[in-house]
């Protein structure tokens, strides 16, 4: 009785022990897997580095318009590639009492280095690189900014032609050089030859 007694005292002891342990793993992650869980909840959503644009990636962006003429504040203005010539009359302040809108379009796409000469009412002179005036005074026509009809103004441009530059250009963006023309059916080495003296491009 007496050696049952005192082992008793043991039995409690490791008893208590291996309560405790039991308790103690109930508290931890039954398995790595679970621990990776919890950990990964956690961690808090990295977001993904914003990108700037480069310099050269915003100048593209950009086309520096000089106007000039029958506008309220004449000058040189920087617009958005794809703005029109109503939006650069807009920050103008719009047209004077004298501006012959009639001979003005616009509809037309601005392009950098692009000036506008709004013409007076009255005023026969053409508006260098302006909607009306798509040809220069050097008489060469503004590729990139010509209509159909003076596109088929040029030596072997045909309506035909002359639809297919402006569908080039309006899906592939403005032409940089004159060779370029080469990309569109029907226009040649021979007939670029001749079309080179006529053309001003960009």
């Amino acid at each position: 009785m007496y050696w049952l007694k005192k082992n008793s005292y043991i039995f409690i002891v490791i008893a208590a022990v291996i309560i405790f342990f039991i308790f103690i793993s109930k508290e931890e992650p039954s398995s790595p897997l679970s621990a990776s869980l919890i950990s990964s909840d956690l961690e808090e959503p990295t977001e993904a580095p914003l990108t700037e644009e480069t310099p050269a990636e915003q100048q593209a962006r950009t086309a520096v318009v000089d106007v000039k003429g029958e506008v309220m504040q004449p000058g040189v203005y920087e617009m958005e590639q794809g703005d029109r010539i109503r939006d650069i009359i807009d920050r103008a302040d719009g047209f004077t009492e004298n501006a012959d809108i009639l001979q003005v379009n616009l509809a037309q796409v601005v392009q950098d280095e692009m000036v506008v000469l709004i013409p007076a009412v009255g005023q026969e002179e053409p508006a260098v690189n302006a909607p009306v005036g798509e040809q220069t005074n050097n008489n060469k026509i503004k590729i990139n900014t010509a209509s159909s009809e003076e596109l088929t103004q040029l030596p072997g441009i045909g309506p035909a032609k002359a639809e297919a530059i402006i569908a080039h250009r309006d899906n592939h963006g403005l032409f940089q050089t004159p060779e370029d023309l080469l990309e569109i059916s029907g226009i040649g080495e021979k007939t670029l030859e001749t079309l080179i003296e006529h053309i001003q491009v960009p």
